[in-house]
């Protein structure tokens, strides 16, 4: 179903890389990466990007926001320090904690190795789901001024 309104967009970006993610990474990422992404979804009936983000530095900087207003996307407020509005805190990490529960690890590595054999084995709309989700949490956020929204 085709919508005319806003894309939404929220995504977590993984770098195989270990670095610190400044803002000249992060720009770079915006217009690279992501940039393609919103545009492998979004279709011609839809007339603008709705894009959230947290409130870290490099999320802030002047050059972020540059860039961002470059790509004419819309950036949504983030109350800080609200873990409702990212689906890893909302929606992942209660699962992966209840299938993590109670075994006993040696080692990092089985640790890493359960949690990807868990991640392995969601169903697609697990991941989907919380994607859904996203919105209703935002609005209900904003709503409540930053206040932690439970359900």
């Amino acid at each position: 179903m085709a919508s005319s309104g806003p894309l939404k967009v929220s995504s977590m970006w993984i770098s195989s890389e270990h670095r610190t993610t400044n803002t000249a990474y992060y720009s770079a990422l915006l217009e690279g990466a992501v940039k393609t992404a919103i545009g492998n979804k979004i279709n011609r009936a839809q007339t603008s990007v709705s894009f959230i983000q947290d409130n870290s530095r490099p999320h802030v900087a002047a050059r972020t926001m540059d860039t961002i207003q470059k790509l004419k996307w819309n950036v949504l407020p983030h109350r800080p320090y609200s873990p409702d509005l990212a689906p890893s805190d909302y929606h992942l990490f209660g699962p992966l904690k209840g299938n993590l529960g109670g075994k006993m690890f040696c080692n990092n590595e089985e640790v890493i190795q359960d949690a990807q054999e868990w991640l392995h084995w969601q169903p697609k709309d697990f991941f989907l789901s919380g994607k859904r989700k996203l919105p209703d949490r935002w609005h209900k956020c904003i709503a409540n001024q930053g206040d932690y929204v439970a359900k």
